[in-house]
């Protein structure tokens, strides 16, 4: 990934980072979770062996996507990604938002935060209150499971992860920046939600892209997938091309695939990833997961309270000033 290079050198820089045994010691705790195709079930054992609540929002099961109080709405924004999301789409989107950076403003992290205020997900049968919320709701759960201070990138990560939904506050249309990400220039899997809509997408009968490897070769890692364009690509390139930015690999990942759940908890497209991928990425993904999903039933969070605390999380990781969007 374009990160490995920057993240090894801050892993040697920056004191509360360079322990690296710590690192391990916490990446083979997570293979445990690394287990893919999680059922219901599974998730009921994970929300009830911890701190989590048991019900989201609406007091439903997480991740429903058959008869959601947002059924409607959740199910239309995906037919639309489904069905448009070409090899195409994907690389106008890109020139669009990643190709020139800045072309739509210089924000800090914490105004683009606020701006989220405005934005309700409607890819998400989880919840109605606004991303801002969400965002702070994932940090403050992630510090509680991780309370010391060298797991603090670990805590902004949670806070910065979905900053990129600002594209839809821009005026993008939401099935091109919210929902699970996918690779597009190969088959889609049915592990994907709603794959039925998939049989209406052009690339589904190209001569290339339909098949199973399509343009990519054999286990040739995340980093060289195009994925479905959203808010994760667009913020991981945000941070990554800051260069001031020290979040870590581990962090920086966490913000690029985070919403790749057809890999991460079902298991596909694992003939395109490395070794690397499977035994690194995917158990810091895993654990970053518990606290994006399920604490979406935890009590709302105080932003004016939170604001100072991460605004100096920012300012020490170097991205507390003006970034390009």
């Amino acid at each position: 990934h374009p990160c490995k290079i920057r993240a090894c050198f801050v892993l040697v820089q920056a004191p509360l980072r360079s322990d690296l045994g710590e690192i391990q010691c916490v990446t083979s705790v997570c293979k445990e979770m690394v287990k893919h195709d999680v059922s219901p079930v599974e998730q009921e054992q994970i929300v009830q062996g911890s701190n989590f609540s048991e019900k989201n929002h609406f007091g439903d099961h997480y991740r429903n996507y058959e008869d959601s109080a947002r059924q409607n709405i959740v199910q239309e924004n995906y037919r639309k990604s489904h069905v448009y999301c070409t090899v195409d789409k994907v690389g106008e989107l890109h020139n669009k938002w990643v190709k020139n950076l800045g072309a739509h403003g210089e924000f800090s992290c914490m105004e683009v935060l606020e701006l989220l205020d405005l934005l309700v997900d409607d890819s998400d049968p989880d919840v109605d209150i606004p991303n801002s919320l969400h965002a702070y709701m994932t940090a403050e759960s992630i510090r509680q499971a991780y309370p010391e201070e060298k797991w603090d990138w670990f805590w902004l990560t949670g806070l910065l992860h979905d900053l990129g939904k600002v594209m839809s506050v821009w005026g993008e249309e939401q099935w091109c920046v919210v929902g699970d990400t996918f690779p597009v220039g190969c088959k889609f899997s049915d592990k994907v939600v709603f794959p039925e809509y998939f049989s209406e997408n052009p690339d589904t009968s190209h001569i290339v892209y339909g098949t199973e490897h399509g343009q990519y070769a054999p286990h040739c890692g995340l980093g060289a997938l195009k994925m479905s364009f959203g808010h994760d690509e667009y913020m991981f390139q945000v941070l990554n091309q800051h260069a001031s930015c020290t979040l870590p690999c581990a962090g920086l990942n966490m913000v690029r695939f985070h919403s790749f759940y057809a890999w991460h908890t079902h298991g596909a497209y694992r003939h395109l990833t490395t070794e690397e991928d499977e035994q690194v990425t995917l158990p810091w993904i895993r654990e970053f997961n518990k606290y994006d999903l399920y604490s979406k039933g935890d009590d709302l969070p105080d932003p004016v309270r939170l604001k100072p605390m991460y605004q100096a999380l920012m300012d020490k990781y170097g991205i507390g000033g003006k970034l390009k969007w």
